[in-house]
């Protein structure tokens, strides 16, 4: 319980820092008699990169996520004050998760297919393991990972197109002006609701689908599946 709740904070933490603040500063503060086009873009993005250098340095949290994320940043900060053409936004936008979800394709051909390493910080490895080798069906549980695996990669790839088209749509003004900051504050809040919870939801689905499978294979129940805190 104590775990789940200092998750939620966190994650909690971590949304108002790369996201609320950010919005608040770009559609609210950039305005010539405030902070200005350029440095309101500079200090919406000085939180969400800060976030990611904490991360970095004090939690010592390096995967893929965090570390495109934070290039992410770089990126929108690059393409802002160099002012280039606003449709680099939408290719920016669209390349971040598609890198993701070729890398998790990519996985299934390394030791560590990203699906069955995510899985199996929640599950019971050594339990299910016998279970599957007493059963003799193994080989049915890779090939359900597999599908995860797909399932998983697909909602990266759909999070790009969704991406790509809002970004479009949304960013039409040139970089260097408050018009553009305040897009790209509506592309920021609109991003999570339109895009990161149908791939959460789809991502949900995904582990589900082999915890599920992990039942039919095993005759296992879920608190026998999944490690004790």
């Amino acid at each position: 319980m104590i775990k789940a709740r200092q998750g939620w904070i966190k994650v909690s933490f971590d949304l108002i820092v790369s996201v609320v603040i950010p919005v608040i500063i770009l559609t609210r503060l950039s305005g010539e008699q405030q902070l200005g086009p350029a440095w309101g873009l500079v200090v919406a993005l000085i939180f969400p990169a800060g976030l990611g250098l904490y991360d970095f340095g004090f939690n010592k949290n390096y995967n893929l996520f965090s570390i495109l994320g934070f290039i992410s940043v770089l990126l929108t900060g690059g393409i802002g004050l160099l002012k280039l053409n606003p449709a680099w936004i939408a290719a920016k936008e669209a390349s971040i998760p598609l890198v993701i979800g070729l890398v998790i394709l990519g996985s299934l051909k390394t030791p560590w297919p990203v699906v069955k390493t995510l899985i199996g910080k929640i599950l019971n490895t050594a339990q299910v393991h016998r279970a599957l080798t007493k059963r003799g069906v193994v080989h049915l549980y890779e090939a359900r990972l597999v599908r995860a695996t797909y399932l998983f990669a697909g909602s990266f790839f759909l999070s790009a197109a969704l991406n790509y088209i809002l970004a479009k749509i949304i960013v039409v003004s040139q970089p260097g002006t408050v018009s553009f900051n305040e897009e790209l504050g509506r592309l920021t809040a609109l991003s999570y609701p339109v895009i990161a919870l149908p791939s959460f939801i789809i991502f949900v689905v995904a582990i589900w689908y082999v915890v599920v499978g992990l039942q039919q294979l095993t005759d296992l129940e879920l608190d026998q599946l999944v490690k004790s805190s």
